[in-house]
């Protein structure tokens, strides 16, 4: 007995400077989580890279629609040996003879006109750069979803935790009344070592579950992008906004969910791809113009030294008469692509109609059933009493309190894992219409 007694003395302890170390833990707000994540959070990081480099693609230089001017330098020459016979006079023989040659020059070419296709293209660029930015708050959705979704897991292994360890102390009572009833002669060695075990049963559950509790600690640090091993501790309920409407969700998710606007976007890309593509069965008109310097010597020509320097400028017309049906070809798989495009965008749709349905079926099914196993608790934790002071009493068997004690057990757990089911599919619904608050 008292080795028993030992042991949950140890325990207690144990369980005391767990207590006690948490008023020295960080106490982390899911708020602070959220901001942490969205400052640290790798795929968000990424994601604003590709942004920026789709902003500073979208520009008319890039488009074609700015000159391009063009600096040339060469600088050589040669060394000969030559032998000049003229028609009269003497044969002339030149060894060694150096030749130099040395250009500068500048070329100006600015398209003007290609039939609008640098104005469809600079349109697309600015659209790739709105299809970046949906990319971006996608991920950081996904990003805040799976933080509101790993803070409340440590909430309900908190909780759970709370709930074994309840049951610990029940099993405890059970035990200590099963020796004193032994002690009395009222009792059975059966009865003790049945209670013993049944709280070695609870013992191994409660060191479980307080295993999960770490675990889920360890996934909300990776997600925040942190020291994995960083102690914190949470709030210790979980808060259901129960005022959720179907309708507001699907409205705000045609606006704002990032996966339509992507393929909303997409949509646009090809109709401006066709018109691009269209331009080339207009005349290309560009201006062009140029400088040139050169300096040369040639000791055997006819002139030994030569030198020009001056401006050229002109107007290039260009127009594709056939090119093997290329041109049509390519007008007709663009016409394919903005209707691929218009599918996928209805696909996009109904694929998130669907899954915001789905989300709100559950949501509306945990919330009645976080009423029901609110009233099993409250019935099952009555029970319990009951059943203990009969077993006090001894007017009832050990294994009736069991399965009192065990059913108390299962309404805590359940009405737990309700909370905390409810909990995302709400986070679920306002993800998928893009309304989480981000601030939180």
């Amino acid at each position: 007995m008292k080795n028993k007694m030992g042991k949950r003395l140890s325990m207690f302890l144990f369980i005391l400077s767990l207590s006690l170390s948490g008023f020295a833990q960080e106490k982390l707000s899911l708020h602070d989580a959220i901001s942490i994540a969205l400052q640290n959070n790798y795929d968000i990081k990424i994601s604003k890279n590709e942004v920026l480099i789709a902003k500073n693609n979208a520009n008319i230089g890039n488009a074609g629609m700015l000159p391009t001017l063009t600096g040339t330098y060469s600088n050589g020459g040669s060394i000969q040996n030559t032998r000049q016979s003229p028609a009269t006079g003497a044969e002339r023989v030149i060894t060694g003879a150096r030749s130099t040659n040395n250009d500068l020059g500048a070329d100006l070419n600015w398209t003007v006109f290609d039939g609008f296709s640098m104005f469809a293209n600079y349109d697309r660029l600015k659209e790739l750069q709105k299809q970046g930015e949906a990319t971006s708050r996608l991920a950081i959705l996904t990003t805040v979803a799976d933080v509101v979704t790993a803070y409340y897991d440590i909430v309900r292994q908190q909780q759970l935790l709370i709930a074994a360890d309840s049951a610990m102390d029940v099993s405890v009572l059970r035990t200590n009344i099963a020796k004193t009833k032994l002690q009395l002669g009222r009792g059975s060695k059966l009865d003790v070592l049945t209670a013993q075990v049944d709280y070695n049963t609870d013992t191994s559950n409660y060191l479980q579950v307080k295993n999960a509790l770490q675990v889920a600690k360890v996934r909300l640090n990776q997600i925040m992008v942190r020291d994995i091993s960083t102690n914190f501790a949470v709030t210790n309920s979980i808060e259901v906004d129960k005022r959720i409407l179907f309708t507001s969700q699907a409205e705000l998710a045609e606006k704002q969910n990032p996966n339509v606007q992507y393929a909303f976007i997409n949509q646009r890309i090809a109709a401006l791809n066709l018109k691009s593509i269209r331009g080339a069965r207009y005349p290309a008109i560009s201006l062009n113009s140029g400088y040139s310097r050169s300096n040369s010597t040639t000791p055997t020509g006819f002139n030994q030294k030569f030198a020009a320097n001056g401006f050229t400028y002109g107007v290039t017309a260009s127009l594709n008469l056939f090119n093997g049906f290329l041109q049509r070809q390519q007008e007709r798989n663009a016409k394919i692509e903005i209707e691929t495009a218009g599918l996928n965008l209805n696909k996009t749709k109904l694929d998130v109609n669907a899954q915001l349905l789905t989300a709100y079926q559950n949501y509306s099914t945990y919330l009645d059933l976080i009423k029901l196993e609110q009233r099993n608790v409250d019935n099952a934790k009555e029970n319990l009493d009951i059943t203990l002071a009969k077993y006090r009493l001894g007017s009832i068997a050990p294994l009736e309190l069991r399965e009192a004690q065990r059913n108390a057990i299962d309404a805590q757990n359940r009405f737990i894992e309700m909370q905390y089911q409810a909990k995302i599919a709400e986070t679920t619904l306002k993800e998928i219409s893009g309304n989480i608050d981000l601030s939180n």
